[in-house]
């Protein structure tokens, strides 16, 4: 028997099945030790088969398996041909998103702890007849024992000394048992809330239950209970043997998302993030991956959760552009999830209150089954949005950051003991310094982006590179003390509220305060118990969380969202207001949305402030039909990094003058197509270079092929090149 292996090196070489000699009880989906050239590497069992094209003088025979089981389920190992051929990935990559880091590694391994217990036929009274007077630690260890009752054995050992622990298992008083330890992710704990569903709730529920194929959009406003319908599917697939996937796109949401569904479903729920350490994580996977947990709970890279039989796949808030993996590999989650709901014939849905353009126009198109929650499950309203024109408040002499309308709202927040959340999406005191004499402005030395100044550090931090500056006194370039902070952040906004309200908790809630361990999760907790309180942060905010103090949310500068120059601003400033505005009012007490703006004019906030997600969708649909963007056509970008200029641009060049000969023969197809130095030109002291093309979907797969083809064949050494098919990020 022959096993073809994919080796676990990532260089287009080797891109490709080995065959080696199978051993009798060789299985499709082992980690193996495979001698190649000459040393012994990591490799995957891809599958069996009788017979090699080679000849048996070349074939060397497989290694021994690195592990009990086989760590590739044959799901993933028919999933492995759909990946590449979708997202142009090499084995080894899509092998690797298989298996978790901390496995192939060896960083993290089973761990066990030793217990003992006393023996049946153990005699108190015999054995200190028989122990010396003077051995005290013995003999207070003999009568610290109990029957029926397990000790830690580090815990004796420490207590009365390892000899003494160790002489009476000699004696077999006591005998020594090895558990495994589950190394479990920390969460607050809560009661199930046992909830009658609504009219429209048990709808959606019956409606896909009794539809349990393709892909299902939940569209619901906030707070109209989509939680309880996941969880009611969930339930029903669990009663009949199967297992589900919930993702959620940001860390910030799994703790709230897991303990609310421990409460419902207790042992049976996985958690599955970066954020949790390396035990946890390999815990959590071989609980899934041996079927003690039916249900894996976590963000994007959890969709490859190892688990068997799926009775349904949930993507909620399916439109945050997290679940496109920007880097390599490059994939869509909601693609892959459809790959696996097709393998396992189960539904898979997507939710949101405000569905990417993309997944609504497939919905109205009908490729995708279309459920509506219009109301929210409490049948309480959704929260007043105010749209304030700053440019009034500057008129009226008030040059801070706060209109005095919202600073009218969070007095009577802090006189009313309730809660609010201030949204703001950027982090830092300032997102640049400036002298004010000559204009020189901070900038990284490795990235092409200016600096932003941590105040409570008092340093200078690269966004991109995490590099660490001394703030400065000075302006290195004319000597002037005159440095000014530029656009606000979360640490000023902080500050000021600080100094208006001395006497009431200010949290922030940003990348910086929440990268520790368990940080996040004391946050959320804290927020949740305290009041009054006012909570400053991100988008790390806007979603998802469940907070019924919660009377007001204030949006400090709606524009940051907006003015960008990429086509899918509007959308997600839309997306962004609507999710941050739904965090208010969500229990008895009403809530109020005060949105400051210096475009108060815009369509955005039109449609936003009466929550019209239907007008937004006609409207953002119609200019992208007439501008001919996506969904109307697709966009390829080649980005060329390198650590010279001249080799990212001379390999920018060839590629170029390759695919510029493709779009002449082509122009009818082609909407655009051109070089040019990336708008972040430098990142991490790597120049980047890019070729953007953009043509309809006519002859879409044609031309896609041609440029992944075209780039695998033209590769330069010294460059990294990557294709990324409708980038999230064109900066």
């Amino acid at each position: 028997m022959i096993a073809e292996v994919i080796v676990d090196i990532t260089n287009d070489q080797v891109d490709r099945v080995f065959d080696y000699i199978a051993r009798p009880d060789t299985v499709a989906g082992e980690r193996v030790t495979v001698p190649f050239g000459k040393r012994f590497i990591e490799g995957y069992v891809l599958r069996l088969k009788e017979n090699s094209d080679l000849s048996p003088e070349m074939l060397k025979p497989l290694g021994q398996p690195k592990d009990d089981y086989p760590v590739l389920l044959p799901e993933f190992l028919a999933l492995n041909d759909k990946m590449r051929a979708l997202f142009h990935l090499r084995n080894v990559d899509c092998m690797r998103l298989f298996i978790p880091s901390q496995l192939r590694s060896g960083k993290a391994k089973p761990l066990y702890n030793n217990f003992v217990e006393i023996t049946d036929t153990f005699d108190d009274r015999e054995l200190l007849g028989n122990t010396r007077k003077n051995a005290v630690k013995q003999i207070e260890l003999i009568k610290s024992l109990r029957p029926d009752k397990l000790y830690a054995r580090s815990e004796l050992n420490k207590k009365y000394g390892s000899n003494n622990v160790e002489k009476l298992l000699d004696l077999g008083v006591i005998h020594q048992i090895t558990t495994a330890v589950h190394r479990a992710p920390k969460f607050e704990h809560r009661e199930d809330k046992q909830v009658v569903l609504t009219d429209a709730q048990e709808k959606v529920v019956n409606s896909i239950l009794s539809n349990r194929k393709g892909v299902h959009l939940l569209f619901g406003v906030t707070g109209s209970g989509k939680t309880e319908v996941y969880m009611r599917i969930i339930a029903q697939v669990l009663s009949e043997g199967k297992t589900a996937i919930l993702l959620v796109p940001e860390i910030s949401l799994t703790p709230q998302v897991l303990s609310t569904f421990t409460a419902r479903f207790g042992e049976n729920v996985a958690i599955l993030h970066s954020g949790l350490s390396d035990g946890e994580r390999f815990d959590e996977w071989q609980r899934l991956r041996n079927g003690q947990a039916k249900i894996a709970i976590g963000a994007r890279s959890a969709i490859f959760a190892p688990l068997h039989n799926l009775g349904v796949i949930i993507l909620d808030e399916e439109h945050d552009p997290s679940y496109k993996a920007e880097s390599n590999p490059r994939y869509y989650t909601h693609d892959v999830a459809k790959m696996r709901g097709e393998y396992n014939n189960c539904p898979v849905i997507l939710g949101s209150a405000t569905p990417s353009l993309d997944t609504f126009y497939k919905a109205k198109k009908g490729e995708i089954m279309l459920h509506s929650l219009p109301n929210r499950a409490n049948a309480k309203p959704m929260p007043t949005i105010e749209v304030v024109n700053m440019c009034d408040e500057v008129y009226a002499g008030n040059t801070t950051m706060f209109s005095k309308r919202l600073l009218d709202e969070l007095d009577k927040v802090v006189r009313d003991k309730n809660q609010a959340m201030l949204f703001i999406n950027r982090r830092g005191f300032s997102s640049y310094i400036i002298c004010r004499e000559c204009g020189y402005v901070a900038k990284c030395e490795d990235c092409d982006v200016s600096l932003v100044y941590h105040k409570e550090d008092n340093l200078l931090k690269c966004h991109y590179c995490n590099k660490r500056y001394k703030m400065l006194t000075n302006c290195p370039q004319c000597g002037s003390t005159y440095i000014r902070n530029g656009a606000m952040g979360t640490e000023r906004v902080v500050e000021e509220l600080r100094q208006r309200y001395p006497n009431v908790e200010i949290l922030r809630m940003d990348f910086d305060t929440t990268k520790n361990k368990n940080a996040l999760n004391e946050l959320l907790s804290k927020f949740g118990k305290t009041k009054p309180c006012i909570l400053v942060g991100t988008q790390m905010i806007a979603k998802g969380h469940d907070f019924p103090s919660v009377t007001l949310v204030g949006i400090i500068n709606a524009d940051m969202s907006l003015h960008f120059s990429d086509f899918r601003a509007p959308e997600r400033a839309y997306q962004l207001i609507t999710q941050v505005a739904g965090r208010a009012g969500r229990a008895e007490k009403e809530g109020i949305v005060i949105l400051q703006t210096y475009t108060p004019r815009h369509y955005v906030y039109r449609f936003a402030s009466n929550y019209d997600y239907l007008g937004f969708f006609q409207k953002e649909l119609n200019l992208r039909e007439v501008t001919r963007f996506p969904p109307f056509s697709k966009i390829i970008r080649v980005l060329v990094t390198a650590e010279s200029k001249d080799a990212a641009r001379k390999t920018t060049a060839e590629l170029y003058s390759v695919i510029q000969d493709y779009f002449n023969l082509h122009r009818e197809q082609f909407l655009i197509c051109s070089a040019m130095a990336s708008p972040v030109t430098r990142i991490e002291k790597k120049y980047r270079f890019q070729i953007i093309c953009r043509f309809l979907l006519d002859t879409e797969p044609e031309i896609t092929n041609f440029i992944f083809d075209t780039v695998t064949k033209h590769k330069h050494p010294d460059c990294s090149v990557f294709v990324e098919v409708n980038p999230g990020n064109m900066s």
